[in-house]
């Protein structure tokens, strides 16, 4: 008997070592998209439900304390350990049976933000602000990022991607976050570091995070969040960052590398970096400062204080999540070099980025990736109450083409893009000559005379504002009704970021294009690779009027 026990016995043991050895054993299985991952976990072909997400977070930092995220959608069942045992013998490691999940109770139809697991503070904050319903990519990212995943959430201009992130973040982090597991209050420390650096390309962009985060917070904790863009002067920055010890860091890429090499910005603790608009801040301008950031954000955690671990341990520690509307290759490309499995957050659908060759999409399997994404892009990107339309002009004449546009379309708020700054002060000047109130924005103008044209174009004072591509990065004007190109886009991402300052939200806007005849097959192409009609126009007696263009058929 006591023969027939030790044998037992060895083989227990033996079968959990054996499991142990397995090296090509992953830590979590891969992430599919909507209807699959929200069935069942299938062990044969790796699909998860979304409580099967908690196996990353088990990897995180060991300082980060479990809580029951999204209890409403995670009813884990307890799995006997004979099955237990078998889902280890099939490679699956972390992974439990969970109950199905039902298509409606999905998180990509949450109806209300307590669905996706929120704290109750922030919720009563969120309806104090008239926020009530999550849009469609709130309801994806938020559940995935409270559960700790590197994340690259993309979605139209205007589809509530700032709030998609900031909310799990003040989850976490601040006054608002979840209680501690006994329902007490968790006790505020004596000094209090910084645990979420968000970077913007733009310090309109920056600035707009910034009053996001201080609605969110109320006046008593707006101190909590601090701003470090540039143009602003900097030794003010440095003495509010050391008086009011923020929480939470929103700034410009040159700023806050400026101010941590100084010595006076402690980011190694960092639990969460957010790139938004992450395909602008990919830029060579920003080449240096990025990576600086990227290598002090978070590079030492609060279990390994002298930052003895390898950097892809630390890397996996630090919560990553990268924001565009657009996801070129460099966007691919960037989110497995500086994150840790990666997943792609779009409207209703959740994939994995899977590795792709570092070099450039060269491979076939790394330009089918390349190509799909890129497709997919198409689709996400543009707001979908949007109607396109290209009129054909003189060089000469495309100032008075743009004035005969606005009033034909009777638009009260109008972004007028074109694509060298030189050009933008003359274009003002021809604009406001034939009696139209129009203001230009762009880098070179101070921080007072940007927020003072951003404020006056906000409010009505400006009907035009003339800008090129990364000064109106980011912007959020509700009450744009009308994008005009005075210069054509340089491909589908630009045009898509441009259309993005209109029809936010699912309101109603209109893009036009106005260029020259020689550039008409320009727009066929943009029109192709889009998917979307862009009609020929004209402006006749005060109205807009489609023209029917014949094409060959190829």
């Amino acid at each position: 008997m006591a023969a027939v026990i030790a044998t037992r016995l060895l083989f227990l043991v033996g079968d959990s070592l054996s499991v142990k050895k397995l090296p090509h054993i992953s830590r979590r299985a891969p992430f599919y998209s909507s209807v699959r991952f929200l069935s069942r976990v299938d062990r044969d072909n790796e699909h998860l439900t979304l409580a099967s997400l908690d196996s990353k977070s088990e990897s995180k930092t060991t300082n980060k304390k479990r809580t029951n995220n999204l209890q409403q959608l995670d009813a884990a069942i307890e799995v006997p350990k004979s099955k237990a045992k078998a889902v280890k013998s099939e490679g699956i490691k972390g992974v439990g049976f969970k109950k199905s999940v039902d298509i409606e109770a999905a998180p990509f139809a949450a109806k209300s933000f307590p669905e996706l697991g929120l704290p109750p503070l922030l919720i009563q904050r969120l309806e104090k602000e008239g926020f009530m319903v999550p849009t469609e990519v709130q309801s994806a990212a938020i559940p995935v990022i409270l559960k700790n995943h590197d994340v690259v959430i993309q979605s139209y201009t205007g589809s509530g991607k700032t709030l998609a992130y900031l909310l799990p973040i003040l989850s976490e982090v601040g006054p608002l976050k979840k209680k501690a597991s006994g329902g007490e209050e968790p006790v505020r420390k004596v000094k209090v570091e910084i645990e979420a650096v968000i970077v913007a390309p733009s310090r309109e962009l920056g600035m707009q995070i910034v009053r996001e985060v201080e609605k969110l917070l109320g006046p008593a904790d707006k101190k909590l969040v601090q701003q470090l863009v540039g143009g602003a002067n900097r030794s003010r920055q440095e003495e509010a960052l050391k008086k009011n010890k923020p929480a939470i860091v929103v700034g410009t890429p040159g700023r806050i590398a400026e101010i941590s090499a100084a010595g006076k910005l402690h980011t190694h603790t960092c639990r969460y970096l957010v790139l938004d608009e992450v395909d602008q801040l990919l830029s060579f301008n920003f080449r240096e400062d990025m990576h600086r950031i990227l290598e002090h954000v978070g590079s030492k955690s609060r279990a390994d204080p002298h930052g003895t671990k390898s950097p892809l341990a630390r890397r996996s520690e630090r919560q990553t999540i990268m924001v565009s509307a657009t996801v070129p290759f460099s966007v691919i490309r960037a989110a497995r070099s500086w994150g840790q499995d990666p997943l792609l957050v779009q409207t209703k659908n959740v994939i994995p980025l899977e590795p792709v060759n570092l070099s450039g999409p060269s491979s076939s399997s790394s330009s089918s990736l390349s190509l799909n994404l890129q497709s997919q892009t198409a689709v996400e990107s543009l707001p979908p109450a949007l109607k396109h339309y290209y009129c054909v002009t003189r060089l000469q004449h495309k100032i008075d083409t743009l004035r005969r546009c606005v009033h034909a379309l009777d638009a009260k708020s109008v972004i007028a893009f074109m694509n060298h700054t030189r050009q933008l002060k003359d274009a003002v000047f021809k604009l406001e000559a034939r009696g139209m109130i129009a203001a230009e924005l762009h880098g070179d103008l101070g921080k007072l005379a940007r927020s003072t044209t951003l404020k006056k174009f906000k409010s009505g004072e400006v009907r035009v504002l003339v800008t090129n591509e990364l000064s109106a990065r980011g912007l959020d004007v509700a009450e744009c009704d009308l994008v005009v190109n005075l210069d054509l886009p340089t491909d589908t991402i630009h045009y898509a970021h441009r259309a993005g300052r209109t029809g936010r939200l699912g309101r109603k806007g209109t893009v036009v294009t106005i260029c020259e005849e020689p550039q008409v097959f320009v727009v066929k192409k943009l029109q192709k690779q889009l998917g979307v009609p862009i009609h020929a126009c004209d402006f006749t007696e005060g109205k807009l009027v489609v023209k029917e263009v014949k094409t060959k058929i190829e």
